[in-house]
């Protein structure tokens, strides 16, 4: 009888206590995201309400961290059920936080009245920040406590501090009438402006064919602002064709360390071949035919505009300012055979002897993808291009000089396509004769995993005291599976191992990237992210070192 009654007291006293817990739990959940100025509702974190009976959501109490001055609005929307933030959903309250100054930690309080239905209910926390905030800077908003029919609850703190950094959304989607912005490159002029390089494509988000030109943005302090944009790659209605049949895409920039010449190079492509291999006559603005350069016979060999598509420069002599008119470099450098050979997206660059190097890709004599280099010796009056860089099936690809003076290729790899075992990776060779020959890397395939994408590497060079040093910097998305998680990694040997730094976008995006040395302190870098088309982001070499 005692140990029955024991055992009663016990069951009530769970019931009581379950009774207690499950009246009111209140959590949140943060993700690392950048905070973009430019922005209107930028992500901070997830707040879900679980209550038992009907309940007025009276308050918020927010922390607001040291950088708080940063932040022009914070705002609070109100979701039916657990998603992604979206912005359509309504928006509960916008309460300006202009009474956060200086850098001393502060409570902002957020004042509501939404009755909320017992069960569960989720909410997003955002904020909007100043035009002027800082891109050194960190945010960590974190939710302490929620007030429910008068009573302050306690919301459960974070498992982990998750700050997230202020960056600049360089180009959104629809901006200017422009429907999407994408394939990044990032240079810095000799002058130290900043010339960042994208697809505009004006009425559709997919690849050529298509009205595509290639617009620049351009900023003289660092990143902080940026220019209205330019086009400086743009065939216009060419041949008599409308412009969605004259798109050039996937620009690469390079800047001549020497002269500072600039050159963009892009890919024209006019009219459409189509999957047969044969160029389409009669072709107009109600024509709705399409093909790309990658997609089945989409270009061909031979030279000519209605057999392949063709290899384009411009060029400025002014740190980026004006661009000349363009030329076509596809007799040049394109063997004839060859169905396809076109610039690598993203930057390229200039050797210790003065050589200038943009990243290609191409399709072979058989249609199968290859990597390479091209290479000018008298600062871009011609141009040379190599032999391919590996045997498999490689696409877009970046270049990076090493200590040794020999040229490493960082490819993206078809096979990672279906490949998410420890053989997944970035296919990686060197050169030591500017493409003769090569030799397959030991990291290739075993150090950087990649979503099969498009990725950027960087040689920074730095001084301390009066040594000079360098460390390599790559990123991508940090995935065998999917564009997420935006990581920028670092170097100390030359590639030979690899150090995870710095997280900046772990939500699904587009996924590409480029890097730049801002300044010696400074590494800028421009990716596709989940917040925005184009984002560029700045970091301290203090922090990655």
């Amino acid at each position: 009888m005692i140990n029955q009654l024991k055992i009663s007291l016990l069951f009530c006293l769970m019931l009581a206590f379950t009774s207690v817990d499950a009246q009111e739990n209140i959590t949140q959940q943060k993700y690392q995201l950048p905070l973009l100025i430019g922005k209107d509702f930028n992500p901070v974190l997830r707040l879900a309400v679980n209550i038992s009976k009907d309940k007025t959501l009276n308050e918020l109490e927010i922390n607001v961290p040291t950088n708080g001055a940063d932040i022009d609005q914070v705002q609070l929307f109100a979701l039916d059920q657990d998603t992604t933030f979206i912005t359509s959903a309504k928006l509960e309250k916008l309460s300006p936080i202009a009474t956060v100054n200086g850098n001393s930690s502060k409570v902002l309080s957020l004042e509501l009245n939404k009755a909320l239905k017992s069960g569960q209910h989720f909410f997003w926390l955002t904020l909007k920040l100043k035009s002027n905030a800082d891109l050194q800077h960190k945010i960590n908003l974190t939710i302490g406590a929620v007030v429910l029919d008068g009573k302050k609850v306690k919301v459960t703190p974070l498992g982990k501090t998750i700050s997230q950094y202020v960056a600049v959304a360089l180009r959104q989607h629809n901006q200017e009438n422009i429907h999407t912005h994408r394939i990044p490159g990032i240079a810095t002029a000799k002058d130290g402006s900043l010339l960042a390089v994208y697809d505009a494509r004006r009425t559709k988000g997919g690849d050529l064919q298509g009205d595509i030109d290639i617009g620049l943005s351009r900023s003289v302090d660092k990143g902080k602002t940026w220019l209205p944009m330019q086009v400086v790659l743009d065939m216009g209605a060419w041949g008599g064709l409308p412009e969605k049949f004259n798109g050039v895409s996937d620009a690469c920039i390079l800047v001549d360390k020497n002269t500072g010449d600039i050159f963009v190079a892009g890919l024209w492509m006019y009219g459409v071949i189509n999957k047969d291999g044969k160029w389409v006559e009669g072709l107009n603005e109600q024509s709705t035919d399409w093909n790309h350069q990658w997609r089945d016979r989409g270009s061909q060999p031979g030279f000519d505009v209605k057999q392949t598509s063709q290899f384009m420069i411009t060029k400025s002599s002014d740190n980026g300012k004006t661009w000349s008119k363009p030329i076509n470099i596809t007799k040049m450098c394109k063997k004839e055979e060859w169905w396809l050979w076109a610039p690598a997206p993203g930057a390229g660059i200039t050797l210790k002897d003065g050589t200038l190097v943009f990243p290609t890709q191409g399709r072979d004599a058989t249609g199968k993808p290859f990597s390479n280099i091209t290479y000018s010796k008298d600062h871009g009056v011609t141009w040379q291009t190599s032999n391919a860089a590996t045997e498999e099936s490689t696409t877009e690809n970046m270049a990076v000089e090493l200590a040794d003076g020999s040229v490493m290729l960082n490819m993206r790899a078809n096979s990672n396509r279906t490949d998410t075992s420890e053989n997944n990776g970035r296919a990686i060779a060197v050169t030591k004769d500017l493409g003769k020959n090569w030799t397959i890397h030991p990291t290739s395939h075993k150090a950087l995993q990649e979503p099969t994408c498009m990725a950027s590497i960087l040689r920074h060079d730095y001084t301390v005291g009066k040594t000079k040093k360098s460390i390599l910097l790559f990123c991508n998305p940090d995935s065998k599976v999917a564009r997420n998680y935006i990581t920028l990694k670092m170097s100390n040997d030359d590639g030979k191992s690899w150090e995870r730094k710095m997280l900046f976008d772990e939500w699904k995006g587009r996924g590409y990237s480029c890097i730049t040395s801002v300044d010696e302190e400074t590494i800028g870098v421009l990716y596709e992210s989940s917040q925005a088309d184009l984002v560029f982001q700045t970091v301290k070499l203090k922090d990655l070192l």
